[in-house]
């Protein structure tokens, strides 16, 4: 896959890798490949959902639910389904094959007023996020993991 061109620390909107990521991107497949052994799996099933949203402006909305997601009556499965969705937004900015989102709303608690760093690449219509290496509570018996997660540029229409 090409990469976007590198750009400064203080990207515009006019930036070339901005310019590329600007826009709705619809997600294609979540997987999480194990460091050690090179095994993949799709942690929140084979089809889940989700889109990613680059506004010009310079904020970023992230949302991805699993697959066979059904709503919960009880306080467990309501509980339960917090395990099967991602979602955050922030202002968003690009360091070289780098997006970097300063969140301040999320899912998570945990994730507000961190930066969330993901390496990029992007290739046409498709756009590959992958993030860093570590440990993950989810799944720590596997060691270091990261995610891949690949869009295809989304094309609305009414």
């Amino acid at each position: 896959m090409a990469q976007a061109p590198a750009t400064s620390a203080n990207t515009s909107p006019t930036d070339p890798a901005s310019t590329a990521l600007a826009g709705s991107w619809r997600l294609l497949s979540y997987d999480v490949e194990v460091k050690n052994t090179g095994e993949m799996f799709p942690p929140m099933g084979d089809r889940p959902t989700g889109y990613v949203m680059f506004a010009p402006e310079g904020r970023v909305w992230f949302v991805l639910t699993g697959e066979g997601r059904e709503a919960g009556e009880t306080d467990q499965e309501k509980a339960r389904l917090l395990e099967t969705v991602i979602a955050y937004t922030g202002r968003w900015r690009i360091e070289g094959d780098t997006w970097i989102t300063a969140v301040d709303v999320a899912w998570n608690p945990a994730w507000v007023g961190t930066e969330q760093r993901r390496q990029f690449k992007l290739d046409g219509e498709r756009l590959q996020v992958l993030t860093p290496w570590r440990v993950m509570p989810n799944w720590a018996d596997k060691g270091e993991t990261r995610s891949i997660i690949t869009f295809e540029r989304a094309r609305e229409t009414r």
